[in-house]
């Protein structure tokens, strides 16, 4: 049984179901519930009347924010099998999964640490002293979030966290690639104490349950991350009753890499910033643009040690990378792949399937790519980074920019003030020097351009689950 609606499981009652597929092996782990719209309307109504009755949001805050610590303590104690789980399911390597699921519970801990601490304002109105006015912030509603398969408990915590933590109820809806381990923590979140109906889950295809959560009247909010199509339908869907949307979308990040550049810290950066999960990152430094001066080398070096990755079954200690995610996804990035060679880029390394079970690929270096390729203007979501050799500054910051995308991006240079240019002049949500990943709960995280809709992280994306209200009394 693989639904939860207000706080008991069940299975689809149509009897359909759907296989979970170890992208190492190709074999079934599971069969995963297929609900449909019906089941979809019970969760909401399940969540509608949690929300209007305020259980959740009627307990006094010192007790949700135990709850929340609680439910980081308890991804934290069953933190290995949660961590093998995400490996069968996923297939990124096992020290992956261990940091992505401690990633999922001190999302708890940041977020509960707000509930307390989210205040409007008072003030003085033109009026006059007769009025007392103040702001009030009040949850949103019931919100549907959609998380992804490329790291699917982790993103789930981050949605889920701060949608509780402003006092909303859920309808949580994973990927049906990897939809096992959100049953690990939708459980994890009753047992902490969390009132039932307050978060529901529903598991099913994308086109039937993400479908009918976006018309459904009664979701307020829709936190999804996924493909841009996929995002523009959800627009679409939602148009009914005007939900509140966060969208996380696609992305084609630019690494621009100055002559000046420290090659010891820029080649496992630029190596890291492609390759880490197998390419399918949101976020991965796909295009790669380095001065002529640094070219060569940095191509052969980004190859030497691309080469010799270690891909492998993400639960054998040495692996590095793991699978993508399924067949459909292994044979869009292998056509991609082709569609390079077709258009005379030139394979530095890998371009080819990694073995004979399971779903891997080389890690790929492509070089000398025209601008205009497939493989630089399409997100690939694969372990491929498409090169290309530029003069000035001026024009690798134009094509860093000539992209639907801007979620983020990276330069490498010894220069403060070049990297702080380039910083400035590269429209993404996010952007490193010298680097590659690193952030933090506090900080916002979105994009530019079709790479999405507002932002997740810090208290924007705290507030993107909350309604301001403005209150005026007249005293006297």
């Amino acid at each position: 049984m693989t639904l939860l609606i207000d706080g008991k499981y069940m299975d689809a009652d149509s009897g359909e179901s759907f296989q979970s597929i170890n992208p190492a092996t190709g074999e079934t782990i599971g069969n995963v519930s297929a609900a449909g719209a019906r089941e979809v309307d019970a969760a909401v109504r399940a969540a509608r009347a949690a929300f209007e009755d305020r259980r959740w949001l009627c307990l006094p805050y010192p007790q949700r924010v135990k709850i929340m610590f609680a439910i980081a303590d308890g991804i934290e104690a069953t933190l290995e099998d949660l961590a093998v789980n995400e490996v069968r399911e996923n297939g990124m390597p096992l020290h992956m999964a261990r940091a992505t699921i401690s990633n999922g519970a001190e999302a708890f801990r940041y977020y509960g640490g707000w509930i307390g601490k989210l205040h409007g304002q008072t003030g003085e109105i033109a009026a006059g002293e007769a009025f007392h006015a103040y702001t009030l912030k009040e949850p949103v509603g019931v919100a549907a979030l959609i998380v992804p398969w490329n790291g699917p408990f982790m993103l789930a915590c981050h949605k889920l966290a701060p949608a509780l933590a402003a006092g909303c109820t859920a309808v949580l809806k994973p990927a049906e690639d990897t939809s096992l381990n959100t049953l690990n923590l939708v459980q994890i979140v009753h047992e902490a104490g969390v009132p039932a109906g307050v978060v529901n889950l529903v598991t099913g295809l994308g086109s039937v349950v993400g479908q009918a959560l976006a018309e459904h009247p009664d979701i307020d909010k829709i936190s999804f991350t996924g493909s841009t199509a996929t995002g523009r339908r959800l627009i679409e869907a939602s148009a009914g009753n005007f939900k509140r949307l966060s969208l996380e979308l696609g992305g084609k990040s630019p690494v621009i890499v100055l002559d000046d550049a420290d090659l010891e810290l820029t080649v496992p950066g630029v190596l890291g910033g492609i390759m880490n999960n197998s390419g399918q990152a949101c976020i991965s430094g796909s295009r790669l643009y380095a001065q002529r001066g640094i070219y060569d080398k940095l191509i052969q070096a980004l190859a030497d040690r691309a080469s010799k990755l270690v891909v492998g079954n993400g639960l054998d200690k040495n692996t590095q990378m793991g699978p993508v995610i399924s067949q459909k996804q292994f044979d869009s990035i292998m056509g991609y792949i082709q569609s390079g060679v077709e258009e005379g880029v030139e394979v530095v390394t890998g371009g080819k399937r990694h073995g004979d079970a399971g779903f891997f690929i080389q890690p790929t270096v492509l070089s000398h790519v025209p601008a205009d390729a497939r493989v630089v203007r399409e997100e690939i979501f694969g372990p491929v980074l498409s090169a290309m050799p530029f003069e000035d500054l001026d024009w690798a910051i134009k094509e860093a920019n000539n992209s639907r995308y801007g979620l983020a991006g990276a330069v490498y240079t010894r220069s403060i003030a070049k990297a702080q240019r380039v910083s400035r002049a590269v429209r993404a949500g996010t952007f490193w020097i010298n680097s590659h990943r690193p952030t933090d709960f506090w900080m916002p995280f979105g994009g530019y351009k079709e790479s999405g809709w507002g932002r997740e992280g810090g208290i924007q994306g705290l507030e993107a689950y909350m309604e301001s209200k403005s209150v005026i009394t007249r005293l006297y």
